[in-house]
């Protein structure tokens, strides 16, 4: 075998990109990136994926097997270069660029964050492909990202653009059907595929069992047995049969279930309380991943949370090798990708306040030493990191065996090769306007934001709504409820008013500001902000739509509304379809609704829908 760099690529390349007749300038770029005369032979490009990935990996040294270990964020500028701008702002500012991290620490694997175009998006993603090939052996790059085709607001989704909108993962649940949700994860990949993003940092399986919990948005409910069923047809859809160069990897997520968190306080955040499983119910967290596993999910991401008093030791998962090599590894059998979630070892500053390392329990532990833990309790990627040079020292040091880093590094390795990532890493510009966004792509979304909401009221059978009415609309964009009815500005000169809120949250007392924006607290409107809503219901026949993000405390609401529907994620005209009849609302609760607040604080924390006498029962849906 030559040692040298395009080993695995260059003449595999050639082919794909001749035999295409590329005629973009992005290809024609990559076609004379390989031009170099420095390729291996065909015979060697068909060899097994175990023969190419020990054949690369005897060519490793230490430190470029250190920097497959490490996925970190990254981001493509706003015209579509990828090195730091001098005025960059947020996480842009104190992260590395890629080309840095490529360059100086061997990365090659990053998560997309902010984005531009969807052309510009290629053009960056491509000139991260390009730099990784200019490195010593050109490993080419995994582009991973958090879940973007969602209708949604919320810190935890990234922002849609120019992708598909669907409802969030609870109105998936909501609707109940396999297939559409197989629809939606095969769309979501060739949207994916187009703009070169090769690694879902998704599906999130957890389960709803603590309604204050700050991640609820991004489950399906509540409910295990819905959950696993909704698994399988996710990761189908996203990976086929198995991984090849038409599939996303598929990252399931938060390895062994988050939902049971201590008051909802997320563990992203030091004011995290650990997980706890006052009614015994540890292992049915679990369900859902056992689906995963037989659908062979590409990945497994494990959680920060403590698992308080179910091991050994009270630290967070990923130090926890009873949690990573006993029960993933042994008892499951699992031998994907195992990574962490994002900042176990670093703390990171944001502009002056320091966000202290996810490393619950294990705190006082130094970089390095958390980073020999994290490893030997059976991970093997750390996400949101590029601290190579501490796997790099524990090697040298005698403290990590090169063979443990090794055990690693092929399983990261034979991903990118099944994903077809050493054969061609580019993506054309040129298909992207014809993939992404594609006109019945973009229906089929706003279907599922429709078929989604569910109707929880409907006293006297006011909807669906008919004739031509005056109405008035709070929280709705007035040109688009135009289309429907006659716009007027006082309630009380309305036939029918519609309001549309969202679950109540309260910020957390913390410095930290993205804890500031996680949906924590209570999950009832207070003070002003509920006598504000009532005092429209009590004026006027009134429509509500809320936003079920988390399980709202809604009695008084409910009680005085003419009609009650809930969303997952849906635009204004999407809720008017429901509620003038042009679509049918089909969805059912993907969890309970409380009675009260003293309801959700005497419910257990790792038990589904248990709290006492709920306003509205999981499963409840009414239909017209």
């Amino acid at each position: 075998m030559l040692n040298m760099k395009y080993t695995y690529r260059g003449l595999f390349t050639l082919i794909i990109c001749f035999s295409l007749a590329c005629s973009s300038e992005q290809n024609n770029k990559y076609r004379d990136l390989n031009k170099n005369g420095r390729m291996d032979t065909y015979e060697d490009i068909t060899q097994p994926v175990e023969a190419r990935v020990n054949d690369l990996l005897n060519q490793m040294t230490i430190e470029e097997k250190a920097g497959t270990m490490f996925i970190e964020g990254t981001l493509v500028n706003e015209d579509g270069t990828i090195d730091k701008k001098e005025d960059a702002a947020g996480f842009a500012s104190i992260l590395p660029s890629a080309v840095e991290n490529i360059r100086e620490r061997n990365i090659n694997h990053f998560n997309l964050w902010e984005i531009p175009g969807s052309k510009e998006l290629v053009f960056g993603v491509n000139a991260i492909q390009k730099e990784a090939e200019n490195s010593r052996l050109g490993i080419p790059v995994s582009i991973s990202s958090d879940p973007r085709h969602h209708f949604s607001d919320n810190i935890y989704t990234q922002s849609a653009k120019f992708f598909s909108q669907w409802c969030e993962t609870p109105g998936f649940a909501a609707i109940g059907d396999e297939d559409l949700v197989r629809e939606f994860a095969e769309i979501a990949r060739r949207e994916y595929l187009a703009v070169g993003i090769r690694q879902a940092l998704h599906p999130q399986f957890d389960l709803a069992t603590e309604p204050l919990w700050a991640r609820i948005n991004g489950t399906f409910g509540e409910d295990a047995q819905l959950t696993a069923k909704l698994a399988k047809a996710y990761i189908e859809g996203f990976q086929g049969e198995q991984l090849d160069s038409n599939s996303v990897a598929c990252f399931s997520k938060h390895w062994p279930g988050g939902g049971p968190q201590n008051k909802g306080y997320d563990p992203l955040f030091t004011f995290q309380e650990g997980q706890i499983y006052p009614g015994n119910n540890f292992d049915h967290h679990m369900i859902p991943f056992e689906a995963a596993f037989e659908a062979n999910t590409a990945g497994v991401m494990v959680f920060y949370g403590v698992p308080v008093d179910q091991t050994e030791e009270n630290v967070g998962m990923a130090f926890n090798k009873t949690i990573v090599t006993s029960l993933l590894r042994e008892k499951y059998k699992y031998d994907g990708i195992v990574i962490t979630d994002w900042g176990l070892i670093t703390d990171q500053d944001l502009g002056g306040f320091i966000w202290p390392a996810r490393a619950w329990g294990d705190e006082d532990l130094s970089e390095k030493e958390r980073v020999k833990k994290v490893i030997m309790a059976g991970v093997d990627q750390f996400g949101g990191e590029h601290r190579p040079e501490l796997v790099v020292q524990l090697v040298n040091e005698g403290e990590l065996t090169e063979a443990r880093i090794d055990e690693s590094v092929k399983r990261l390795l034979h991903q990118k090769f099944q994903l077809g990532l050493f054969d061609n890493p580019y993506v054309d510009v040129d298909e992207v306007v014809e993939k992404v966004g594609r006109p019945e792509y973009v229906a089929a979304g706003f279907s599922s934001q429709r078929r989604a909401m569910t109707l929880l009221k409907n006293e006297e059978k006011i909807l669906p709504l008919g004739g031509k009415l005056k109405i008035y609309v709070r929280n709705i964009d007035n040109a688009i409820a135009a289309q429907y009815g006659t716009i007027v500005d006082n309630p009380a000169d309305a036939d029918v008013a519609i309001l549309r809120i969202k679950t109540a949250w309260y910020p957390v007392d913390t410095e930290n500001p993205l804890a500031q924006v996680f949906h924590h607290g209570d999950l009832d409107f207070k003070g002003e902000a509920k006598q504000e809503i009532l005092e429209l219901l009590k004026t006027v026949p009134t429509i509500v739509d809320i936003y079920l993000d988390r399980p709202a405390v809604i009695p008084d609401i409910s009680g005085h509304a003419q009609a009650l529907l809930a969303n997952y994620g849906a635009s204004d005209a999407a809720v008017l379809d429901v509620i003038f009849g042009k679509a049918q609302p089909e969805g059912k609760l993907p969890f309970e609704l409380p009675s009260s607040m003293k309801a959700v604080r005497d419910q257990l924390t790792d038990v589904p829908y248990d709290s006492k006498d709920p306003l509205y029962p999981f499963g409840f849906g009414l239909s017209y």
